[in-house]
């Protein structure tokens, strides 16, 4: 609407919507209830409650995530040290393809091995 405004059509915010409507055109914006779990699936118990993690290379974990960029995404994949939280190796790919992931983890193995490591949750 203020880009439109600004190129002299003067138009208001209830237009713009009903447009955008009727073209099937919806702004990118998180939705409610994004973290509402669903109740038939399993839910694990959380096995390092009550761990004391007090030195490096007790447990690590990994994670992987997505960053936009354009048209497409990323993605990111880490090894961390709980401890000292310190990233031990990393890697981004543009495809989700599972050879980058290992390669991720056999980095930080070259580098220690920790006494429990845990994996990105299901």
């Amino acid at each position: 609407m203020a880009w439109l405004n600004q190129q002299n059509h003067q138009i208001n915010r209830k237009r713009v919507q009903r447009l955008m409507r009727l073209m099937r055109i919806e702004a990118i914006y998180p939705k409610p209830k994004l973290t509402k779990r669903n109740a038939e699936h399993k839910v694990y118990p959380y096995l390092l409650r009550g761990v004391n993690i007090e030195k490096n290379d007790h447990v690590w974990s990994t994670d992987i995530t997505y960053i936009r960029i354009g048209n497409g995404f990323v993605y990111l994949t880490a090894v961390i040290d709980w401890y000292s939280r310190y990233v031990l190796s990393w890697r981004l790919s543009n495809s989700l393809e599972n050879t980058f992931c290992v390669e991720v983890l056999e980095e930080a193995l070259s580098i220690s091995k920790p006494e429990i490591f845990r994996p990105v949750p299901l």
